[in-house]
């Protein structure tokens, strides 16, 4: 005989989870001791949201779902915002949220809710657990449902009294792995359309990504002659270096390769939804798209959601690579003139443009790769801090990179503590000084569990992307946008961290490798003129149009 709490533990284990992300609650008192000598590390955390965070990035990073443990109400109200990213962004997950006692349903008891009304559009899966000797059942199906087709969060709800009952139960082996296999004919069928487009583009995107699958992915392009461009924070899918390579499809496009986009006559989608944001806001006309569209998703209902495709293959696309990789066919000459015209383009972006005062984010990018140490993972919150790294930095291997692409702010630093924690090694949180503020309590969480994340804050005193749209629409009409923040280097040794201050661009590089130097917890802010506000535009000139 086990409690609900030991034989949830050990289908973890056998399901190969080494770590899962908690912030502790009454509720599931029994899990916590089920976890207690299960060998299984448990990451506390200072917030749930925070937690979920954590527990999306380890998902996106390793492959596998990311587990989280979060209390009954408001900690699972506040856990959701992870739990949306992971849907967007179709990251596999399975978060486990205490419930009252069975006997104590519809009575609005403490903290009840009803958990499959309240996710049951932001999760593929809600279920709650009515019976102990279910529990190897319902987490089996959870492992599987958060990785089949399009990957994302599952949600187990656990009666509190469920969770201490006892009972005599067989535990059931791990997921199988699910082999995704692409055709002959399928492969050729791809190829078959490409051979008739004069101005083809690969957009590589979506989840699961691998190694093998980048290895494979320029194995293909270099064989056809292809272009290929990584849709929104996918940009560490290819190398960034590869002559092959034009840019990515992100928030603020470049204009040529959005232009190009257009222009293009046929889209080989491999992985990516292809959504707004990838596609330019739309740019490319799902009514009326005026190209041959190959989509590559291994979910079905994702094909022809929002693009009718003119062919769709319902497959991951590391799998199709690896067929069209493998496919002994030469590309068509003209198709050399279009690249190298979107690869000029791309080179020509990454040369700064200068913005104001005398810290600069375009020269701290374009100084990071010098500094970082080899594997280091950059991760990012939202804002419009992060378009100086997404047009400068130059992502160079598979798996160097966590970004949310539900825009959620205060993401970036979770993510750069569930990297650090999985590879022991460095990574670097990129943020902006508000989405740092909504995130920052969890530096005790990097203090207590020896992740070693160097934080880059961007300060401007304000929510910069919003002061830009309020600009563009209310010029000079501040409300709602600015910021009084803390002494952010002072608050890092605070929490036993280290801290820095960069008031000149010359002052960063010894910053940096002073906080490399202390082997933990550190905060660099970057104390920045108010009128930077994109690469590309001041405050001041947003305000004038």
């Amino acid at each position: 005989m086990r409690h609900g709490g030991k034989i949830l533990a050990d289908a973890l284990a056998i399901q190969g989870v080494k770590r899962v992300f908690s912030v502790p609650g009454e509720s599931f008192l029994a899990a916590l001791d089920g976890l207690f000598d299960s060998g299984i590390e448990n990451v506390v955390c200072r917030h749930e949201g925070g937690a979920a965070m954590m527990a999306e990035a380890h998902g996106k990073f390793t492959n596998r779902p990311g587990v989280l443990f979060v209390t009954r109400g408001p900690g699972a109200t506040n856990a959701s915002s992870g739990i949306h990213v992971a849907m967007h962004d179709s990251t596999p997950m399975v978060v486990f949220v205490g419930q009252i006692d069975r006997a104590h349903r519809d009575r609005a008891a403490f903290q009840e809710v009803d958990y499959r009304q309240m996710f049951g559009g932001l999760a593929k899966w809600v279920a709650e657990v009515d019976d102990t000797a279910r529990l190897p059942e319902y987490i089996s199906r959870a492992f599987h449902v958060a990785l089949s087709g399009r990957p994302g969060p599952v949600v187990l709800a656990l009666p509190e009294d469920m969770l201490s009952a006892e009972a005599d139960v067989p535990d059931l082996p791990a997921v199988a792995p699910m082999r995704a296999q692409v055709t002959q004919a399928e492969a050729e069928a791809v190829m078959a359309r490409l051979a008739e487009a004069r101005k083809p583009l690969v957009v590589v995107g979506g989840p699961l990504w691998t190694p093998e699958a980048s290895a494979d992915l320029v194995r293909f392009v270099e064989a056809q002659g292809l272009p290929v461009a990584a849709s929104f924070r996918r940009q560490d899918y290819v190398d960034n270096r590869h002559r092959h390579y034009v840019g990515d499809l992100s928030v603020g496009m470049r204009p040529d390769l959005k232009a190009a986009m257009q222009e293009a006559d046929l889209l080989l989608l491999l992985g990516t939804r292809f959504g707004d944001v990838a596609s330019g806001g739309y740019a490319v006309n799902p009514a009326h798209p005026g190209k041959t569209i190959i989509h590559v998703h291994p979910d079905p209902d994702e094909l022809g959601r929002v693009f009718r495709p003119d062919l769709s293959v319902v497959a991951p696309a590391p799998a199709m690579l690896a067929a069209l990789a493998a496919q002994n066919r030469e590309g068509r000459a003209d198709w050399a003139a279009w690249r190298e015209g979107l690869r000029r383009g791309y080179e020509a972006w990454l040369q700064p443009v200068e913005s104001p005062g005398t810290v600069k984010l375009e020269n701290v990018v374009k100084a990071l790769p010098a500094l970082l140490p080899e594997g280091t993972v950059i991760a990012n919150g939202a804002g419009n801090y992060n378009m100086w790294l997404h047009r400068y930095h130059q992502f160079t291997r598979p798996k160097s990179y966590l970004g949310a692409t539900s825009g959620s702010m205060g993401y970036g630093f979770p993510a750069a503590i569930a990297a650090s924690l999985e590879t022991g090694g460095l990574a670097v949180a990129w943020e902006g000084d508000g989405c740092f503020q909504m995130t920052l309590n969890e530096m005790s969480t990097a203090v207590q569990h020896g992740a070693r994340v160097i934080v880059i804050v961007a300060n401007n005193g304000r929510y910069g992307t919003i002061r830009m749209h309020q600009e563009r629409s209310y010029p000079g009409r501040v409300s709602g946008t600015d910021l009084t923040n803390p002494d952010f280097a002072a608050l890092a040794r605070a929490y036993g961290g280290h801290g820095e201050t960069v008031e000149r661009d010359v002052e960063f590089a010894p910053a940096f490798e002073r906080s490399v130097a202390s082997g933990g917890l550190a905060v660099i802010e970057l104390r920045l003129d108010p009128e930077a506000l994109t690469t590309t535009q001041t405050l001041s000139e947003v305000r004038g149009q």
